[in-house]
């Protein structure tokens, strides 16, 4: 209802107003039987508008997923918002900016210092140690006048940006790490590691072939674009293929539907427990991380301890898929494979695994039966999982409203997150080791390297569907919604308490994508028994940790639902290092929590509508 001195307009009931006298509403009456054209303004109004507000919905969408190719799916807006708190905060902090400007004159003294002590006495304690994870100048040659001047400017300066980006007050803790985290990608692609000019060693080997090291280079770097460009696996992966030498684990087909296959594995022993395994791999990834070679298998490793082993292989999602949301990979998921699982074996309880974000889809799904009182997990295995992600390490910094509105809109116009965009994300996380490393040593080196298994899965990326991947990264990653118990299924809340399944969880000691700190928040939100593991390695070398591999070693505790909370700080303290692998301690204890060995179940069921529908791995894996 609006009026104005000249005009009078109607609700949506055709009421007159209740402060007109009833000599005017009738009046009103008399001229909207003879000209009713002003009943229908509002409702013309809504009509001429609704067109534009959409369009102007959609053209706002289409510019966001333009700007998106152009710079990697980051949001410019979140960006700038996070230079202008540092900016700001630092300019009416003299305090800081004095500290700053100290710095900055004692680490040129600190070098002249070191500059005059190498030159004449050829013998000078260096002013700074790179950090035991920089390798970039730890060849000998760096330690030669001039090259050891360049390097050792080269810290300092990177010490005292790290000092200017962090400790500004006010700034908030999120842009104060995307601040951080910016100076430093700039910083490591200015490293005179980069660049021939002022890397004595790329000079070292240019001098000693004749230049043909970076004849080679080229000839490399130009592959490597065209494979890229077409769309192509990298060289070194080629003599990798899915079937043949990755992927070999014997089994078949038993279950097909629209997101998933269900694999499962020919028996190994004459006797199996009766509680099979089923394995839920993450959709980021393709499920042959556990099943690379005979050597390092998960799955064969398994069912050479006496299990029957499923495993699901997620259909690899296009745009005609955008919209598939968290709850479908549920239900289609999760609950559809161990209907058929039960059918199979004939048992209503599972040992379940799930690997990175399939161990957080483990968690939702036993939280969500829980809640119904069922009790389909005789065990769970989170492997590298988050439930908390209030500290989810170094990919919270593409987290925030503005970031995921971004690639919301991206997905939006593509129907899916792709490969490359993702894969351009982890690559920045660890531009080091995956892009300027791979730039001097393959393009200025010359010098191939050589692949191996895990490396040629690493290429195999899959996509992730527009609806599911922005219901993920809104509930879980900025909401944090399950470990609140704000997370809904079916319109109602769950809660990791309600689990009741022994639980044993692995974290990796130098995750990036999953920190085991994080991963170690298992013990705040269960209410049930909790074996916690940290193993050597990275998300995935760690878990891909088979017994023999050299050099491997783990801590492992267990608490009990009674048992009061211990940090993990003094957890890391007061937990002995064992050598080996965690293979060998997650056998022992699922045997303890299994029965006693039958014959193995037959493979499928064709009686009860499970035909064996192929041999593994299976057709969805090759999808591209």
């Amino acid at each position: 209802m609006n009026s104005s001195s000249n005009v009078v307009y109607l609700d949506r009931e055709h009421h007159y107003p209740k402060d007109l006298s009833e000599r005017t509403q009738e009046k009103l009456k008399r001229v909207d039987a003879i000209w009713p054209f002003h009943r229908y303004l509002e409702e013309l109004s809504e009509i001429i508008h609704a067109p534009s507000k959409l369009m102007g919905d959609q053209l706002d969408r289409s510019v966001h997923a333009t700007m998106a190719k152009l710079t990697m799916g980051i949001s410019p807006a979140s960006v700038l918002e996070a230079y202008a708190d540092w900016a700001s905060h630092l300019a009416i902090s003299p305090g800081k900016q004095w500290r700053l400007l100290e710095k900055s004159i004692n680490k040129n003294m600190r070098l002249l210092n070191y500059a005059t002590c190498s030159c004449f006495w050829s013998v000078s304690e260096p002013c700074i140690k790179p950090l035991d994870n920089d390798p970039r100048f730890s060849h000998t040659s760096w330690q030669v006048w001039p090259y050891n001047l360049i390097h050792q400017n080269f810290l300092l300066t990177q010490q005292w940006w790290y000092k200017a980006t962090t400790g500004v007050r006010g700034v908030s803790k999120h842009h104060e790490n995307m601040v951080e985290f910016g100076a430093r990608q700039l910083l490591d692609m200015l490293s005179p590691s980069n660049f021939l000019p002022t890397n004595p060693q790329v000079q070292m080997q240019t001098w000693q072939e004749g230049g043909a090291n970076l004849v080679r280079g080229f000839h490399y770097w130009l592959d490597d674009m065209r494979r890229a460009s077409s769309g192509q696996r990298p060289a070194e992966a080629e003599n990798f293929k899915v079937g043949e030498n990755l992927a070999t684990t014997p089994g078949k087909v038993v279950f097909r539907n629209r997101l998933i296959e269900l694999i499962q594995y020919q028996p190994a022993t004459e006797q199996v427990k009766p509680e099979p395994i089923l394995v839920v791999p993450a959709w980021i990834m393709k499920y042959y991380i556990l099943d690379l070679s005979p050597e390092n298998s998960f799955y064969k490793y398994l069912t050479e301890q006496g299990y029957t082993v499923f495993t699901i292989s997620w259909h690899n999602p296009t745009s005609q898929d955008r919209e598939l949301t968290m709850e479908d990979y549920r239900t289609l998921g999760i609950e559809a494979a161990l209907d058929a699982i039960e059918k199979i074996t004939g048992q209503k309880q599972a040992h379940a695994v799930g690997y990175c974000l399939g161990g957080t889809l483990l968690s939702i799904a036993a939280a969500t039966q829980a809640r119904a009182q069922q009790e389909r997990f005789k065990s769970i295995c989170l492997l590298a999982a988050q439930t908390d992600f209030s500290e989810a390490g170094e990919l919270m910094l593409f987290i925030d409203q503005s970031q995921i509105t971004f690639l919301e809109d991206m997905m939006w116009h593509q129907g899916v997150l792709d490969n490359s965009q993702m894969a351009g994300a982890f690559q920045m996380l660890r531009s080091n080791d995956l892009v300027w490393s791979r730039l001097v040593h393959e393009y200025m080196m010359g010098e191939k390297s050589t692949s191996n298994d895990l490396m040629a899965w690493n290429s195999d990326a899959t996509r992730m569907p527009y609806c599911m991947h922005s219901h993920y990264l809104r509930h879980l990653f900025l909401n944090n919604e399950l470990s609140q118990g704000h997370y809904l299924v079916d319109g109602r809340p769950i809660s990791i308490t309600d689990i009741r399944a022994p639980i044993f969880c692995v974290g990796t000691e130098k995750d990036h994508v999953a920190p085991w700190k994080s991963v170690y928040k298992i013990h705040i939100l269960s209410d049930t028994e909790v074996t916690f593991v940290l193993t050597k390695g990275g998300h995935n070398a760690g878990i891909v940790s088979e017994p023999g591999h050299p050099r491997r070693h783990y801590r492992v505790s267990t608490r009990s639902d009674q048992d009061v909370y211990l940090d993990p700080d003094h957890w890391l303290d007061e937990t002995p290092v064992k050598e080996g692998s965690w293979w060998l301690e997650y056998a022992d204890w699922l045997e303890k929590r299994s029965g006693e060995p039958v014959a193995p179940p037959a493979m499928g069921a064709p009686k009860q509508g499970l035909p064996l529908l192929g041999d593994a791995p299976g057709t969805y894996i090759f999808e591209t």
